[in-house]
């Protein structure tokens, strides 16, 4: 006779609702990220939390003594600290999704091999994809809530609406996330990885992060516009200022168009790869 099975096995061994793709277990996957970030990655995640603050000094408290005020949503004057705050804290959410979704899962997927493990269980791609953007979203949580609670003890912003960014935040990270592990899919060496930061960087400083993009060439204004950062700031910067016109329904609803596709691109890829 044999004794109980533990928990996690039994949970694994549930039917799947969706045969090959979801089994309704991402929970399993979500356990297992906890599990490794209280034991061996706190400190990565604890030190991503820094970068924005140094660019928010630096450059809020630093340059902004110089510039002054910047032309802010709706055609306002705002101080040019609280210009580059809210891209900062859309730039963090970034940050750590990519992260997450893409270095932390090449390892996984390329040298741990922990992926196609999990799918040799009642696991199906879209759990797994389920369980690792929730993770990279939790990263984003994190950043967004110490960097809004730094926002607020510094008198950056003030109220109840630019609490709406941590949510929002969130979102952005999601979108990001989404894709991040799909597209980490095809990548098979460092060097290739290294196409990731070629891309980020760009974005990051193209963005209007640190500067209207009004100053750009126009031909590199719709390029920008294009760019899934740009709709991540521009909604910070209403949500900061409370500011709302119909664009602000229009950011938001391009990352919940790019979480849907970045979703079923994600599971996609992980299908052709370990169900094949």
């Amino acid at each position: 006779m044999t004794g109980p099975k533990p928990e996690m096995v039994r949970r694994l061994e549930r039917p799947r609702p969706f045969p090959g793709d979801y089994s309704g277990n991402a929970r399993a996957v979500i356990e297992r990220g906890f599990k490794v970030i209280l034991t061996q990655n706190w400190i990565i995640i604890v030190s991503g939390f820094f970068e924005p603050l140094l660019y928010l000094f630096a450059m809020g408290y630093g340059l902004g003594g110089m510039i002054g005020t910047v032309s802010g949503p709706g055609g306002a004057e705002i101080p040019y600290i609280q210009f580059i705050a809210p891209a900062l804290l859309a730039s963090s959410a970034m940050n750590g999704a990519i992260y997450d979704s893409t270095w932390n899962v090449f390892f996984k997927m390329r040298f741990a091999k922990l992926y196609q493990a999990m799918v040799q269980t009642s696991l199906g791609p879209m759990d797994v994809a389920i369980g690792e953007i929730f993770m990279a979203l939790f990263r984003g949580f994190l950043y967004s809530l110490g960097f809004m609670g730094v926002l607020y003890g510094l008198g950056i912003v003030s109220g109840r609406t630019p609490l709406l960014m941590v949510p929002a935040a969130v979102l952005v990270a999601f979108g990001f996330a989404s894709f991040g592990m799909g597209i980490t899919s095809f990548m098979k060496t460092f060097q290739q990885m290294d196409l990731i930061n070629f891309v980020m960087l760009p974005m990051f400083m193209l963005s209007g992060t640190l500067f209207p993009i009004s100053v750009l060439p126009e031909a590199l204004q719709g390029v920008v516009m294009a760019m899934p950062l740009w709709h991540g700031i521009e909604l910070m910067r209403q949500l900061a200022v409370a500011h709302f016109d119909w664009s602000t329904l229009g950011h938001a609803a391009y990352f919940l168009v790019m979480v849907v596709l970045g979703l079923w691109f994600t599971t996609a890829r992980l299908r052709k790869l370990f169900l094949r």
